[in-house]
């Protein structure tokens, strides 16, 4: 994923607020596909503040790599705020990181229901203290853009969570 010079110019601040703080961050990934990660790493020197990203696109990777509930999987669906919580908690415990973003969505250009139309994305933040916001967007477009905005507002969450 390439990234644009406001996109770089956000990672770039999140990186010098993380250094400043010395803290570190993680992301869990759905529909974004690691595209958070990759806008972190895209900045030189971001080996001092980024921690790990883990794409955890099926709902066994939820499960088996960030503690996602199955009960919570099939009561909720993979895109709602208890899931996307439960990432967060769970990359936050698995990396040791001081924050951390979750995201999962419908991306399109399938998949959608009324319930959940594509481009319905749900976002969490967390800090290790256990602090977390979520909330959720409706992006529009196609999936490239759905997944583009959803990064961008990943970053813009972490930033405003600091």
């Amino acid at each position: 994923m390439s990234s644009s010079p406001a996109l770089l110019q956000q990672s770039h601040l999140l990186g010098e607020q993380l250094l400043a703080r010395g803290w570190r961050v993680a992301s869990a990934e759905s529909c974004t596909g690691g595209g958070i990660a990759a806008a972190i790493t895209a900045v030189a020197g971001s080996s001092s503040w980024f921690e790990y990203g883990i794409v955890s696109y099926a709902n066994s990777a939820k499960e088996k790599l960030l503690h996602v509930s199955p009960q919570t999987l099939l009561q909720h669906g993979a895109v709602s705020q208890v899931v996307v919580e439960e990432m967060v908690a769970g990359v936050l415990l698995l990396s040791g990181a001081d924050i951390a973003v979750a995201v999962s969505g419908v991306a399109g250009p399938a998949g959608g229901t009324s319930e959940k139309p594509v481009g319905t994305v749900w976002f969490a933040w967390g800090l290790a203290s256990g602090k977390i916001h979520s909330e959720c967007f409706h992006f529009a477009g196609d999936r490239s853009s759905v997944q583009s905005q959803a990064v961008v507002q990943g970053l813009n969450g972490l930033l405003k969570f600091l």
